[in-house]
C-alpha cells in the first residue's frame, strides 16, 4: 500500500473562527469566484461540519459539510493549488465520507465544474457518480458554468 507524503504530514481537525483568515487565504487563492469571509462566518454559526486541514501548522485546505434528511452535501472543499494533486483534497473528502457515515446520511451529494477536471477524476476514483447537471449553477469569466451533481451512496 502507497500513500501520499501529505498523509503523513498533515492533520484535519475542526474549523474555528481563528481559521478563518488562512481558510480565506486558501479560497481566495484556489477558486476565481471565491466564498466570502461571511459565508465561512455563517457556516460556523450554522453548525455545519467545517474542518480545516493543516500542514506544518498552517491551513492548506478546508471542507464545509452540511447534513439533513439522510444527507450529506459537500459545499466547498478547497486546498491550496500550490499544494493540489498532493492527496490532501482526498483525505479531506474521505473524511466528509466518514462524518456521513457516521450522521446517519444515506448518500452525499455535491456539485462540482466540469471544467475542474482534477476535482471531476478525484469524486469518480472515489466512487460518487454523476446523477444530474445544473444549468448555469456558477459564474464564470465568459457568463455562467454548468454544475455536475455527483452523489455517494453511503448504504453500502
Amino acid at each position: 500500500m502507497s500513500a501520499e507524503p501529505s498523509a503523513f504530514l498533515s492533520i484535519i481537525r475542526p474549523m474555528r473562527e481563528a481559521d478563518l483568515s488562512e481558510v480565506i487565504l486558501n479560497e481566495e487563492a484556489a477558486y476565481a469566484f471565491p466564498w466570502t469571509l461571511n459565508i465561512f462566518r455563517d457556516c460556523l454559526r450554522m453548525g455545519y461540519d467545517c474542518a480545516v486541514q493543516l500542514a506544518a501548522d498552517h491551513v492548506v485546505g478546508h471542507l464545509i459539510l452540511s447534513f439533513g434528511a439522510g444527507e450529506a452535501h459537500v459545499l466547498n472543499l478547497a486546498v491550496h493549488p500550490s499544494l493540489q494533486n498532493q492527496g490532501y483534497g482526498r483525505r479531506l473528502l474521505q473524511r466528509s465520507m466518514r462524518q456521513a457515515a457516521r450522521y446517519g446520511a444515506e448518500a452525499i451529494f455535491l456539485e462540482v465544474r466540469p471544467s475542474n477536471a482534477g476535482a471531476v477524476h478525484l469524486y469518480h476514483s472515489e466512487g460518487f457518480r454523476q446523477v444530474g447537471r445544473r444549468r448555469d449553477y456558477y459564474p464564470a469569466d465568459r457568463g455562467r458554468e454548468d454544475a455536475l451533481v455527483m452523489r455517494l451512496d453511503l448504504r453500502g
